[in-house]
């Protein structure tokens, strides 16, 4: 695969470990870190050996490839304006703000034949990659995913910071359309929902219960699974799983061999390697739309 010419936008915490993954992969040549405030893109691209820039237009006709780290209010206007540049896009989770955002992105990345992955990391989670062709046909299943206060990005809640990523897996495991939606929420913290709670009902009878919270003690990110006879147990944090069968009369337990890889490292080259022979991405754009769409709806069911 031949170098690709990249670059990130946004030097905040996941933009800083993005230029970090770019700068180890041999397929990608990382022309520079931008970022509005200088000391934050000159720090970044002094440890990943690049150049800083303080104006994404400076790189649209430099780079093949661009990692979109930015809060998510600006994630539209700096997508469009690469996609109309004919650059691919990896764009973090949530998509845009808006459905018809990112209806007209996806129209764009259609017409000038781009790839545009959206950065729900936890389907490279190496436990779940390991599990998820187990999972067929779920009857139910339950998520937690619980972090102390962030201090970070707070221009969205808990639904469009957290939950979404288990939107994103429990659409992709249960494969089937959604038939109800019920939310509660409160904030405590900030003026958006700082602790959620959802039950996703789909048309095929699958019942997901779940919960995300940035205002807790404990850190969890654990999601299981009921199948019939079957349940499986996951970590995403530890990346470890657990499978429980029945047999018989009795439950036996088998932990699942999980060779553990750096999601970040293991989406971005999936990311490349799109670029590099266009192939679908596991999460395009599409898929990022749709769990925009399911919490989008969470949320107004909370704030309703």
């Amino acid at each position: 695969m031949p170098k690709i010419n990249v670059a990130v936008i946004g030097a905040g915490r996941l933009g800083s470990a993005h230029a970090r993954v770019y700068s180890e992969l041999p397929h990608a040549n990382l022309i520079g870190i931008c970022d509005v405030e200088h000391s934050k893109a000159e720090s970044i691209a002094a440890s990943s050996q690049t150049k800083a820039f303080f104006s994404y237009n400076e790189l649209l006709d430099k780079v093949q490839a661009v990692s979109i780290a930015t809060p998510t209010k600006a994630h539209f206007q700096i997508t469009k304006d690469f996609l109309l540049a004919g650059v691919n896009v990896l764009v973090e989770k949530p998509f845009t703000t808006t459905l018809p955002e990112a209806d007209e992105l996806l129209k764009i990345a259609k017409k000038k034949k781009l790839i545009v992955q959206v950065g729900h990391i936890e389907r490279f989670n190496s436990a779940f990659q390991a599990i998820k062709d187990i999972c067929k046909e779920p009857k139910f299943i339950e998520v937690h995913r619980l972090s102390g206060f962030p201090g970070r990005s707070l221009d969205v809640g808990v639904v469009l910071d957290l939950m979404i990523h288990d939107i994103d897996i429990i659409l992709g495991l249960v494969n089937s359309p959604v038939k109800r939606v019920e939310a509660v929420g409160i904030n405590v913290l900030t003026e958006s929902e700082d602790i959620a709670n959802a039950r996703v009902t789909f048309k095929n009878g699958c019942v997901c219960n779940l919960t995300a919270s940035r205002i807790s003690d404990e850190s969890m990110r654990k999601i299981r699974v009921f199948l019939k006879n079957t349940y499986i147990s996951l970590d995403y944090k530890n990346e470890e799983a657990d499978i429980y069968r029945k047999d018989g009369d009795k439950i036996n337990k088998e932990s699942v061999w999980v060779k553990k890889e750096e999601p970040l490292k293991k989406e971005i080259a999936s990311f490349l390697e799109c670029v590099s022979s266009n192939k679908r991405p596991l999460v395009s754009g599409k898929e990022g739309r749709e769990a925009l769409r399911i919490a989008l709806k969470i949320q107004s069911l909370i704030w309703k």
